[in-house]
């Protein structure tokens, strides 16, 4: 009886979670982020319409040399907006997510962000689909549309046990590039503590429309003054003790850290990846906001 009263008072706080990120995040992606999404990524996918004669001010990489050479006259295909695109998010469950040392817990802010995302696709009309991945794909929900499969993507967020702690990001944006066939618009979610990605990033981004989230926490990248402390990496279990009260020791962490996200700036950058950084104790939607007005 104990263990039944259990489940139900488990289920009951998951879907009070559930529906305190619906209203917060719907709200959000309704009132401020659906016209900049569909600003940043509708026309992005184009299908051919017909011919038409040319006219002054047409874009002559257009032009249809076929039909041209047939008729005499210059003629230039026309395109329109498809309809409905596919979101994909990819969303890193490895242990590191479980940090946080102000507002929120890195994995509580991927999932308001991944709900803001999802509800600004239904808002267009768009599909959504999800990969949990850490060093392995963890699941993998179909693309659709419709308010319960998003609502269905944060019950998921909030209660999915990963079974690795580790992170493999190649290995994730190969699945993905396998699985999914059409051309979609693709948000990776995570913190990035992965080495050797770029292959698997300019890979992802010739055939899709990459975007990635790299989100943190501060005491990441700048240690406190605090004396000794005892550090554990989650992924690997492996402890350390830092001496904190030394200058030279937390300078030398924080140029660690920043050449690390250097690299990773750089990385994105070579490949032509746009991407935002998101902090834990900061808000999310000035970020996201100057993300898509980028775009």
């Amino acid at each position: 009886m104990n263990n039944k009263n259990n489940l139900v008072l488990e289920t009951s706080e998951l879907l009070k979670k559930v529906r305190q990120i619906e209203i917060k995040t719907r709200g959000l992606s309704k009132h401020i982020f659906a016209g900049e999404y569909h600003s940043a990524f509708k026309g992005r996918g184009m299908t051919f319409s017909e011919v038409r004669e040319y006219q002054y001010g047409d874009d002559v990489r257009n032009i249809d040399w076929n039909v041209t050479a047939r008729y005499d006259k210059a003629y230039i295909k026309t395109f329109e907006e498809e309809r409905e695109l596919t979101v994909i998010l990819l969303i890193d469950l490895s242990a590191s997510q479980s940090f946080g040392t102000r507002e929120k817990f890195k994995n509580e802010l991927i999932t308001e962000v991944a709900a803001v995302l999802s509800f600004s696709a239904i808002h267009n009309n768009d599909k959504v689909g999800v990969i949990f991945f850490t060093d392995k794909i963890e699941k993998f929900i179909p693309p659709q549309k419709g308010k319960k499969h998003i609502l269905r993507i944060i019950r998921e967020l909030l209660h999915f046990k990963p079974e690795s702690t580790k992170t493999n990001i190649s290995e994730a944006l190969r699945f993905f590039t396998n699985a999914v066939k059409k051309r979609t618009i693709a948000f990776i979610i995570s913190d990035f503590f992965d080495t050797e990605i770029e292959t698997a990033i300019r890979t992802a981004n010739h055939k899709h429309d990459l975007i990635a989230l790299h989100i943190y926490d501060e005491r990441e990248y700048v240690l406190p003054n605090v004396g000794f402390i005892k550090v554990k990496d989650a992924e690997s279990g492996e402890e350390v003790w830092i001496n904190t009260s030394k200058k030279s020791v937390r300078k030398k962490y924080a140029a660690n850290r920043e050449n690390f996200y250097k690299k990773l700036k750089q990385t994105f950058a070579g490949n032509g990846v746009d991407h935002a950084r998101i902090k834990t104790n900061e808000d999310y939607i000035k970020p996201l906001l100057k993300l898509f007005k980028k775009r």
